[in-house]
């Protein structure tokens, strides 16, 4: 189980799975965010607590991307709609973990959110080298 919490600690979050890596997006809204995302599905295996702002880019509503109304951290995204069999799946920002040790080994995925949304070839990264 990981956790992990905004700046201000209004929202935290916890994750129930033991991710196997992370993902670097570069979409404009990650890429300005500077996150990295572990993904789950919400009421399973990702949980978030606290109240949040909800931002939905207007040309691409199939994401919600989900804010600390008082410290503005990105804490997650989860997906519009439930899928076909009522779940939905959601991505914790991994950056805001509680024990950043305890992460620092995962390899990135890196995802081209910009042009192809297609997922991009392995640099061999990891996350202890992305932590800036």
């Amino acid at each position: 189980m990981l956790t992990g919490t905004c700046h201000c600690g209004a929202v935290t979050w916890r994750f129930d799975s033991a991710p196997t890596s992370a993902t670097a997006c570069n979409c404009t809204v990650c890429a300005k965010a500077g996150v990295l995302w572990i993904y789950g599905i919400e009421g399973e295996d990702v949980h978030v607590t606290g109240p949040t702002t909800r931002y939905v880019r207007a040309d691409h509503g199939a994401l919600e991307f989900h804010h600390c109304p008082t410290c503005g951290n990105t804490v997650s995204w989860r997906l519009a709609k439930p899928d076909d069999t009522g779940r939905t799946q959601s991505a914790l920002n991994l950056r805001l973990v509680d024990t950043p040790d305890a992460v620092a080994h995962l390899p990135i995925r890196h995802f081209d959110g910009l042009n192809t949304f297609k997922a991009q070839p392995d640099d061999n990264r990891r996350v202890k080298e992305m932590w800036f």
